[in-house]
């Protein structure tokens, strides 16, 4: 981590990058750190192809954030990306990242310097350490973004790998000036009017094998909701809240012949095998995976191959 924070420190221009349809912690991220450089005297440029959510457009800073990268820097950042094809752009000149912050067990530590920290809840539990080592300040605005990135990736200090650390870091950040009751309501509690409606969509093809659950999003769903992203509005939260199942899935068509699916699980059970066995990674109860072809040739292959690693899995001794 002292490596990364010199690399920034030295620096005099960074662009910071994050993967195609952005969460909370890949926003977070790029807004904390551009903020905190930027206000350290850094020229920086953020990076987020999809653009940010709506749900996410309160954080300071969003309103900088450009679809592509425009010029040459002294250092380029990829941020919550297990991998530097996932940021839907070309970097300048093909270049090889400088430095690549992450925490996804999937992380492929494809740049020149990799700070990859596995135990942590979110990328912004990394920054938040990594920030004032660099020798830059978190204010109420970085700690907010940084927030953010926490709250969303552990769905409000849910998930299974929440850690005495983290809540630690979330109470620095509060200290900082961050309004943690506000945050929680804007990125897990506020839905828009065509979200809900996207929703309604998958709902109603909720389906439901054994101890498997899932559904699908089309593009004319999403066209008919007048929904905006080319996520799931976060549909994979409800369906993970259902009991009595151990795998959750949706699976969002997208352009192009591509369909993103998502998988969800209860503990004991670890996606990540799965999802990389279509090019994809994450977390063990949290992972995705973007494949190649119509909607229901790849839910087919992908519910038989989940089925079957699962059932062996319960079948071994």
């Amino acid at each position: 981590m002292l490596e990364a924070a010199m690399t920034l420190q030295k620096a005099e221009s960074v662009l910071l990058i994050s993967h195609i349809r952005p969460d909370g912690d890949a926003v977070g991220s790029v807004l904390g750190l551009g903020l905190a450089l930027q206000n350290g005297g850094k020229r920086i440029q953020m990076v987020l192809t999809d653009g940010v959510p709506a749900q996410f457009r309160h954080l300071p800073g969003c309103e900088a954030v450009l679809h592509r990268p425009e010029g040459d820097f002294d250092v380029i950042c990829l941020l919550d990306c297990s991998d530097a094809g996932r940021v839907g752009v070309e970097l300048p000149a093909n270049k090889i990242p400088d430095l690549n912050i992450d925490h996804h067990i999937t992380n492929l530590g494809f740049a020149r310097m990799n700070l990859v920290d596995t135990n942590a809840v979110a990328t912004a539990e990394i920054l938040a350490e990594l920030i004032p080592l660099a020798g830059l300040r978190i204010d109420h605005s970085v700690a907010a973004t940084l927030l953010t990135g926490i709250i969303t990736d552990t769905i409000g200090f849910q998930t299974n790998n929440m850690t005495p650390k983290a809540l630690r870091v979330a109470a620095v950040l509060v200290e900082a000036g961050a309004d943690i009751s506000s945050l929680y309501h804007e990125a897990l509690s506020n839905r828009s009017f065509e979200a809900l409606r996207f929703w309604g969509a998958g709902l109603s093809r909720v389906e439901r094998d054994d101890h498997m659950i899932w559904t699908t999003l089309t593009m004319e769903d999403r066209k008919q909701a007048k929904y905006p992203g080319r996520d799931d509005a976060d549909l994979i939260n409800v369906l993970s809240s259902v009991d009595n199942a151990d795998i959750y899935m949706i699976f969002v068509e997208q352009p192009k012949g591509k369909v993103k699916v998502s998988w969800r699980s209860q503990i004991g059970f670890d996606v990540t095998p799965v999802a990389s066995s279509f090019g994809g990674g994450g977390h063990p109860s949290a992972s995705g995976a973007e494949i190649k072809g119509e909607l229901a040739d790849v839910k087919h292959t992908v519910l038989s191959a989940t089925r079957s690693f699962f059932q062996g899995i319960r079948n071994s001794p």
